[in-house]
């Protein structure tokens, strides 16, 4: 296992099997990692893969849940902070989701906030190797340019395709931010941004901010059955369509 400090308080893992092949999987999907905690319990979470397929590893990138207003702290991804080192072996089950990237040529706008990132930068991943052609807009919203997880490699992923370009927002110090394209001050706004004709949308993140990102999207004439999501957890969405992962 490799470890990769990305951001304030976001690691990446890179899982290889202990014997035998990579599991294969399709961009978007997610593993389960079941822990064991120190009051005894085992307890599983699941995290979006962040690569695209490799053939010999695959990364998970997760976010530190600290507790916050009497909260407490998450417990898996404080045990993976704190326990997870190059030579500990994790409990990883096999990838799942149907929230995959789709293999045509249609152009994508990716919308993403804070670690809702994962999954955006599994996809980039995966289409600067095996379609550097494709149209893309990658739209994200961040705290501050260093809570920004995986910033280099999407970086790098951007400037190795024909038609990738990328606008961040961040809530503070977005003019400090070294961004190829200038980071905008404050929340994301949708609503003048450039969207290609015909684009399906990716969106992950917060509940709230994918209510907001949507709205905007279909008030721009984006039909509902273009705009996919992913959520993790409970799916409490009550506008309708999309899709869904844990």
């Amino acid at each position: 296992m490799e470890r990769i400090e990305e951001a304030e308080d976001i690691v990446s893992l890179v899982l290889a099997p202990v014997s035998g092949p990579v599991a294969p999987h399709r961009t978007g999907q997610y593993v389960a990692i079941a822990v064991d905690l120190p009051d005894g319990s085992r307890q599983p979470r699941q995290y979006t893969i962040s690569s695209g397929p490799r053939g010999d590893a695959l990364r998970v990138t997760v976010k530190r849940v600290r507790g916050a207003d009497g909260t407490p702290d998450g417990q898996v991804s404080t045990w993976l902070h704190e326990h997870a080192q190059p030579g500990t072996v994790l409990d990883v089950s096999q990838p799942s989701g149907d929230v995959i990237l789709d293999d045509s040529d249609r152009p994508l706008v990716l919308v993403s906030a804070g670690i809702g990132i994962t999954p955006i930068a599994a996809i980039l991943e995966d289409l600067s190797r095996r379609s550097p052609g494709r149209t893309v807009r990658l739209f994200h919203a961040d705290r501050a340019h260093d809570t920004h997880a995986l910033y280099a490699s999407l970086r790098r992923q951007v400037l190795a395709m024909d038609d990738a370009r990328a606008q961040n927002w961040y809530t503070k110090d977005a003019e400090d931010a070294p961004t190829l394209h200038p980071a905008l001050p404050g929340r994301m706004d949708l609503s003048e941004v450039d969207l290609p004709d015909g684009a399906m949308v990716f969106m992950c993140g917060p509940l709230a901010f994918m209510r907001d990102a949507r709205a905007t999207l279909m008030a721009r004439g984006v039909p509902a059955e273009l705009i996919s999501y992913e959520v993790f957890g409970p799916d409490l969405w009550s506008h309708g369509s999309g899709s869904q992962a844990a």
